[in-house]
């Protein structure tokens, strides 16, 4: 009896124990650190806390008391207050020396297989990535660098050392969220709370496994892993390569990396990449540790812009012609500013040859930003060898520092320069290049660069990253004390550049044929607006940032700036050295200056035959340098191991055409965007080799997905690989690669919104297996055009003294609906209006052949009135179906005939928009109905204007006129 009484008391106590301890506590899916009594949202990352049930277990034992925690996070922002998204940035593990409080000593210790320096006393997940905690034994320091991600093991098949990477997991969760980076709060997506995304880590060999959660309400959503080589349906582009991702669900990507070297990832989604969905993605070498070593850090660094305005605004300002990103970033290049350049007749014939003003980008952005921020200081870096563990070291002089650069654009190159001196690019589109000194360099849109800089004395050094238009910049500062400053871009010679480009530029809208003359960035065109290669304004240093007075040194030692030709370049000192254009052979000067026919800057000359011959010490011609700064081109990189294909391989060449028109921003290759062409069908095991001529003002970054390939250089077999290639104006550049996937892969411009008006194109491998993320792939490739057809709309509205003049235009790639009206405020004058629809032809689309209808009423009262055809003009009622043809003449005067069902016949010209200073526009108009209206308006914000005009019908008027 003793006996059943003692089992009974203790399953009591059992019963008892485990209805005490399990409770219901409320955590993050992606935080599960994150723990609270009651629901609310998670202090990290913004996402609503999830039920979760738990039982504490009995202890036969006293609890031990838990380590020191962090201070309590505050309370989750609510989208309306939440911060900033530049201030919730966190840091990584490359970036800052590890923030979490020291550990208690314990004999075991537990750590992330991802982020080595998390380290916990207890089993439990990764707080940065949520993986499983896994135990770490004690080890001496030198063989940390050998056991973040690596496992080696014999290949018996090859008789080497091969790779055994593990399955990394990273979950994504992209939100809606508000950011404030201008003093403005606005919408925008966020990837785990942060903008940019989180920096992701693999080693080579790894298995990532990704899993995005679409936490959106409305929207779709997409990651694409740019520059990563992975089967086709893992490559991220909507109802191309990956299925659908609709709000609430959830996506697997899979796959092994194959590579290292820098990458990033970015929504494929609509216009979302410029709102924040993009982020860093870093795959490490096998033995990372060796490569680090040399470097007192390792920094990701993402460059990115932001606009305040909704991107499919931008996108639609950029197709309407909207010149307002002029007017902000002070390019339109108005006559009165001709004048004062003494550029009035570059100005007209610019205007003759059917040119709007140029420039080098498209938008105007309110902010540049480096890993979200416009500037930040780093003065201590984790110990290289700890991966992140144990105290911050400072950066000291004599350190060189790698850093990993992405720009992350959607539209804006960067220039890179230092504050410190000379930059080594020793990598590009993650593959190793051999290092190359040079002054500075420009990213191109999507580009990635693994730089390195050496801390020249005790101070901190601007690193500066400056867009291609030179109206902002944002800055890392590396070191501590003395701020030494990079040098000052100063601002572009916007006449410069249309002088030369009016003479590169053909009537019929072409650019000249300089065949491979220009390839490789060798001649950049837009050097001519550079005024620090010229001399006349060279770059400056904002003095007004030292923190304290500078002891005397050469500081021009430590910049790119110094225009002292004789002392960096030597063959300046030559006494028989001439300069000659790279444009205009012809050109010759026995020193160095601008050429008489185009404005570029002279190049030295290279040395004739008989004087290579004859042993005079002549240098080669150099025209990476010039003024004594010496910029990075893609003749200079040279990949470190032969890249060249079997000479006996199959080659298939493509020849592409990349064109442009500015006015109504259409983007095609060949005059055709990628929804008015067929995939272009290749073959596994042939060569793909792609030439590429860019017919237009623009620059372009072309993006090939799912390859590397060779970018045919002066290197011959080490011609470097890459993944994209920024192609200049009237360049021609070769590019090739082998066709060993299967699947469809883009081809497209990487500028973000040149991609969406239709420059890019679709390769696709014959006799592949089927996708099988995309069973339908009819209805695929069909909602794939259905996702990158973009269309626009604009209006402009006059509400004057005297009645209201307005237009309004629908339009998509090649077709427009136009419809206009002039309504008198008084009875007698009557109201008239049509509406017309059309195809624009050609590829400058100059030529518009419409049809529709106009409507016009007068009073009795008027006069019967006769046009210059001698017909009359019909008052009251008057309506009647037309045909018509508009052509935009030289000086951009648009022409337009039509006539109606009843014969008559109506021919006007006109131009709007006349830029008279930068936001004064003068407009006119004359038809042979006898009518006529001149005019101006005064723009004062982009939605507004004061206007005034007389009008041959209702007279004088004046009032505003509301722009869309």
């Amino acid at each position: 009896m003793k006996y059943i009484l003692t089992i009974m008391l203790a399953f009591a106590f059992l019963l008892n124990a485990n209805a005490q301890t399990t409770k219901t506590i409320y955590t993050c899916p992606m935080h599960p650190e994150v723990q609270q009594a009651a629901p609310g949202k998670c202090p990290k990352c913004g996402m609503d806390l999830v039920a979760k049930k738990v039982t504490v277990k009995a202890a036969a034992k006293p609890v031990q008391n838990p380590p020191a925690k962090k201070p309590a996070p505050k309370a989750a922002p609510t989208k309306k207050d939440m911060p900033p998204m530049k201030d919730m940035q966190k840091p990584t593990a490359e970036m800052q020396h590890n923030q979490m409080p020291a550990m208690p000593e314990a004999d075991v210790k537990y750590t992330c297989p991802m982020h080595a320096e998390v380290v916990s006393d207890k089993p439990g997940s990764c707080p940065k990535c949520g993986m499983d905690l896994v135990q770490k034994k004690k080890e001496n320091n030198q063989n940390k660098s050998h056991q973040m991600h690596t496992d080696f093991s014999a290949d018996e098949n090859a008789d080497k050392i091969s790779f055994q990477g593990k399955t990394v997991r990273y979950d994504l969760y992209v939100t809606d969220t508000t950011v404030n980076f201008t003093g403005k709060k606005r919408h925008a997506y966020a990837i785990n709370g942060q903008i940019p995304a989180p920096v992701l880590y693999f080693t080579e060999g790894d298995t990532a496994e990704i899993y995005l959660h679409n936490r959106l309400k409305k929207e779709e959503t997409s990651l694409h892993w740019h520059g990563v080589i992975l089967p086709n349906w893992e490559d991220g582009v909507p109802y191309l390569t990956t299925k659908r991702i609709g709000p609430g669900e959830t996506h697997l990507y899979k796959f092994k990396v194959v590579q290292n070297g820098t990458y990033w990832y970015h929504s494929h989604s609509g216009l979302q990449e410029q709102a924040g969905l993009y982020g860093t993605l870093i795959f490490r070498k096998r033995d990372d540790g060796a490569m680090e070593n040399k470097y007192a850090a390792v920094l990701p660094l993402m460059l990115s812009e932001w606009t305040d305005e909704k991107p499919n605004q931008v996108m639609r300002r950029l197709h309407t012609a909207n010149d307002w990103y002029a007017i902000k970033k002070g390019s339109v290049q108005s006559y009165a500013e001709a004048i004062k350049h003494n550029a009035f007749g570059t100005k007209l014939k610019n205007e003759w040859l059917r040119m709007k003003a140029m420039d080098v980008s498209d938008v105007y952005y309110d902010k540049f930003l480096i890993n979200g921020k416009t500037e930040q200081t780093i003065e201590t870096v984790p110990s290289p060898l700890s991966f992140g563990e144990g105290s911050g070291v400072r950066l000291k002089a004599g350190d060189k520092v790698r850093l990993r650069v992405v720009n992350g654009g959607a539209s804006s190159y960067f220039w890179l320069n230092y504050g410190g001196g000379k930059i080594t690019v020793v990598a590009n589109d993650g593959n190793d290049v051999e290092p190359v000194e040079v002054d500075r360099l420009i990213v191109g849109v999507s580009e990635t660069y693994d730089v390195v800089v050496t801390i020249p004395e005790n101070m901190r050094y601007e690193f500066r990253a400056t867009p291609e238009d030179r109206t902002k910049y944002a800055s890392i500062w590396l070191g501590s004390g003395m701020k030494m400053p990079a040098p000052e871009l100063p601002r572009l010679n916007y006449f410069e550049g249309m002088k030369m480009m009016n003479d590169m530029m053909k009537m019929n809208g072409d650019m000249k044929d300089m065949g491979m003359n220009m390839s490789l960035q060798t001649m950049d065109m837009n050097q001519v607006m550079y005024p620090e290669l010229h001399g006349s304004q060279p770059m400056k240093h904002d003095m007004g940032n030292m923190e304290q007075s500078a002891t005397p040194q050469d500081h021009s030692m430590h910049n790119m700036a110094s225009t002292d030709t004789a002392k960096i370049q030597d063959h300046s000192m030559h006494p028989m050295q001439q300069y000659t254009c790279p444009m205009h052979p012809e050109v010759v000067s026995d020193k160095p200056g601008k050429c008489p026919k185009c404005g570029m800057a002279l190049v030295p000359k290279a040395p004739s035959p008989s004087e290579r011959a004859g042993g005079e010490a002549h240098e080669k011609m150099d025209m990476s340098t010039v003024n004594g700064i010496r910029t990075l081109n893609y003749d200079l990189l040279k990949s470190p191991e032969k890249t060249a294909f079997p000479p006996d391989a199959p080659v298939h060449k493509i020849h592409f055409t990349l064109e442009g028109n500015m006015n109504r921003y259409l983007w095609s290759l060949d005059n055709k965007t990628v929804l008015e062409t067929d995939k272009i069908m290749i073959k596994k095991g042939e060569i793909l080799r792609l030439v590429l001529t860019n017919n237009s003002m623009m620059r372009h970054p072309m993006h090939l997905h799912g390859h590397d390939f060779r970018v045919l250089n002066s290197k011959g077999e080490y011609s470097p690989l890459k993944n994209v290639i920024d192609i200049l104006p009237m360049e021609t550049d070769t590019i090739e690669f082998a066709a060993n996937q299967d699947g469809d892969w883009f081809f497209h411009c990487h500028i973000l919104y040149h991609m969406m008006a239709g420059m890019g194109r679709i390769f696709s491998y014959q006799n592949s297996e089927p996708n099988p993320q995309l069973p339908n792939k009819a209805e695929a490739w069909r909602l794939f055009k259905k996702d990158n057809r973009m269309t626009a709309f604009k209006a402009q509205v006059g509400l004057e003294s005297n009645g209201s003049d307005g237009e309004f235009m629908w339009m998509s790639h090649r077709y427009a609906l136009n419809g206009d009206w002039h309504i008198g405020i008084k009875p007698e004058h009557g109201y008239e209006g049509s509406l017309i629809f059309g195809r624009y032809l050609g590829k400058m689309q100059w030529a518009y052949p419409y049809i529709g209808a106009q409507y016009r009423y007068k009073p009795k009262s008027h006069s019967i009135e006769k046009n210059l055809f001698g017909q009359e003009t019909i008052h009251k009622n008057y309506w009647a179906p037309v045909a018509g043809f508009q052509y935009t003449l030289p000086w951009l005067i648009v022409a337009d005939a039509r006539i109606d069902m009843y014969g008559k016949i109506r021919f006007q010209l006109m131009r709007e928009d006349i830029p008279i200073t930068p936001r004064l526009r003068f407009n006119w108009m004359v038809n042979t109905d006898k009518e006529y209206m001149v005019g101006f308006r005064y723009i004062t914000t982009k939605w507004l204007a004061l206007s005034t005009h007389y009008d041959s019908d209702m007279g004088y008027g004046a009032g505003i006129t509301i722009i869309y």
